[in-house]
């Protein structure tokens, strides 16, 4: 059972169980919130799930979706995908759940824009809060999908030059490029540190109809993302440090995996 297990061993097993668990929570949590707008006047919508103090089952709705969120991130993160890389960094492990976090947000998003397309275009109902939530989670998205990057290497590099260095030149330049990344994480954090202090402080809200408090989450979150970031590109240094000299050629960037699976598509209609 454990064969294709990429770190979590035995514990694959409990992890998945937990995560069917508090996914078929949270399902019957949101049908049961989903039903009370039908059957109680005072109903908790959208505005109380931000607000959830004083509300219990607001609480447990909350804490059962953010445990489904992560049980599902470990359990996924526990297989490679075919083009991805293995784990060789002392961070590695850490990027690749935020990664797989991430790709749940995705879907997360595309959910809520579809609830947002049949309600406006169908029962002619638009919601206030839409917008405001695929904003909120696509701004982690975007920051999980840069550390996740970072732990794949697939961020921008010229191999034309770098593959030109003898291999001593190249740890060079990996050095110089980790010490900038470095320099930029500890300038950001200096001087946005306190701004985001103070946001957080306060729950900044976004200042519209829902009023979520997107400027006081996100500001903290892309500071602390920035020095995940910072560490994933410390840990590719010394990962990489005694490996062999690579050769890079535009034949890399082609997924022979996707490929063969649009042909065997196109073979089946």
């Amino acid at each position: 059972m454990n064969t294709n297990s990429l770190w979590l061993g035995r514990m694959r097993g409990p992890v998945k169980n937990a995560m069917i668990g508090f996914i078929a929570l949270s399902a019957l949590l949101y049908l049961w919130l989903l039903a009370q707008q039908f059957l109680v006047e005072d109903a908790y919508g959208m505005f109380e799930m931000i607000r959830p103090a004083g509300r219990p089952l607001v609480q447990l709705a909350l804490a059962s979706f953010g445990l489904a969120l992560l049980f599902g991130s470990l359990f996924l993160s526990d297989t490679k995908g075919a083009i991805e890389s293995e784990p060789d960094g002392f961070f590695d492990l850490v990027s690749i759940v935020l990664g797989r976090m991430a790709m749940v947000m995705v879907a997360f998003v595309v959910l809520v824009m579809f609830y947002e397309v049949v309600s406006r275009y169908v029962f002619s109902k638009p919601t206030l809060w839409a917008n405001e939530l695929s904003l909120w989670v696509a701004s982690f998205v975007f920051l999980l999908a840069g550390l996740y990057a970072m732990q794949q290497r697939s961020h921008i590099r010229i191999y034309i030059i770098y593959d030109m260095m003898p291999r001593w030149m190249q740890k060079v330049s990996d050095t110089i490029s980790v010490l900038l990344i470095v320099a930029f994480t500890f300038s950001l954090v200096w001087g946005g540190y306190t701004d985001a202090k103070n946001r957080f402080m306060r729950m900044e809200t976004f200042g519209t109809a829902w009023d979520p408090p997107i400027p006081g989450i996100i500001k903290p979150a892309l500071l602390i993302i920035v020095v995940l970031v910072c560490i994933q590109a410390v840990s590719n240094l010394i990962a990489d440090w005694n490996k062999e000299k690579e050769h890079h050629t535009p034949m890399d960037e082609i997924d022979e995996v996707e490929i063969e699976n649009i042909r065997r598509t196109l073979e089946e209609k």
